[in-house]
């Protein structure tokens, strides 16, 4: 339920955070300031133009109600009421959708980590299939995609790779993708052409910054190892790879590109978001388990979508969706038609869980 209270008192902050903003206040505070303000902005508009019709209504009742109103203006006021009410209904949705609690971690740019899962080299071949279609996603969407690490299969694809996706909302998209991606196909090597069913994991993590996550260095170990290739002098005689250990949590990350300094680099970005991504997700439960009747376990080790190539389709387990898109799924172009409904799902099920309190 909207509640005028609640409208008013999202109008009366926006005010109050403008007024602070005419003050003068330090550079920290007028950047926080403005943060803020840009996130009541759209909904203030929408609260706006949403008084703006309920006030219309009222006039239009006002001339209906009047004995002395000529028929012409009456049937234009009867005209020109469902309308109104129509606006307010979609105006009313879309303000509760804003109110809806954010993720603080939508704006965040994300680290993808593809790994093989059951299904040997078909299973790698996919997960290549797959870190290609990100990458392919990224470009439509102007994102920068960087390759943090990748280990190749032995007949192609990827035992893992990793890459580092920055952008404008990034996470806020990329994290329904979390989860066990099933394939099913016939593989090259198959002479009875028979379908094998294989499997690959995606792991969608926000980027964490040193100021979201403070890693003390007497809780890390270091190694460096020497980094596999294809041979070469390099290779053989550079102890260029790095991994590192988060000792209290267990968590191992490791990075094997040619510079000893990037993969410590990279290392830590992936290490800082590894454990910020435990914060989030002990939260959330935290959060979950205190909700009075919630379901759904909502693991993202969860079967969550089938590539079937056969049949030329994609089914996403969690919505009922399935798309005769398979090619354009890959190489990018439909996969916002899933990622589209799953977030549109998700804030029903949000919807739903906040009316129920």
């Amino acid at each position: 339920m909207l509640s005028n209270e609640k409208i008013d008192s999202i109008l009366n902050r926006a005010d109050e955070v403008l007024a602070q903003m005419a003050e003068n206040p330090d550079p920290d505070t007028y950047i926080q300031l403005s943060r803020e303000f840009s996130d009541l902005e759209p909904v203030v508009n929408n609260i706006r133009v949403l008084k703006a019709a309920q006030k219309e209504i009222l006039d239009l009742q006002d001339l209906l109600d009047d004995v002395e109103t000529d028929a012409e203006m009456r049937e234009m006021a009867e005209l020109e009421l469902p309308d109104l009410k129509e606006k307010i209904e979609t105006l009313t949705g879309d303000i509760k959708i804003q109110l809806l609690p954010k993720d603080i971690a939508d704006n965040k740019n994300a680290i993808v980590e593809v790994r093989a899962g059951t299904g040997g080299d078909e299973a790698a071949l996919f997960a290549g299939d797959l870190f290609r279609m990100y990458e392919r996603y990224a470009a439509i969407h102007g994102w920068k995609f960087n390759v943090m690490s990748m280990s190749d299969g032995d007949v192609g694809g990827f035992k893992e790779a990793v890459a580092n996706i920055s952008g404008e909302g990034v996470f806020a998209r990329l994290k329904f993708e979390s989860g066990v991606h099933r394939v099913q196909r016939v593989p090259e090597t198959e002479s009875g052409g028979r379908v094998h069913t294989s499997a690959a994991t995606v792991a969608v993590l926000p980027e964490a910054e040193e100021v979201d996550i403070a890693i003390r260095s007497e809780d890390i170990r270091i190694d460096t190892m020497r980094a596999s290739g294809a041979g070469g002098q390099h290779v053989n005689t550079t102890d260029s790879a790095v991994r590192i250990t988060h000792i209290p949590t267990g968590v191992v990350v490791t990075s094997s590109e040619k510079s000893q300094h990037q993969n410590r680099a990279n290392a830590m970005k992936e290490l800082r978001a590894r454990l910020y991504d435990m914060e989030r997700h002990k939260a959330a439960q935290e959060r979950a388990d205190a909700r009075k009747g919630q379901v759904g376990s909502g693991d993202r080790s969860e079967r969550i979508r089938t590539y079937n190539f056969p049949q030329g389709r994609v089914s996403d387990h969690r919505i009922n969706l399935t798309l005769y898109k398979l090619d354009k799924v890959l190489m990018g172009e439909a996969l916002d038609e899933f990622i589209d409904a799953l977030i549109t799902d998700h804030q029903a099920t949000l919807l739903a869980a906040i009316e129920e309190e």
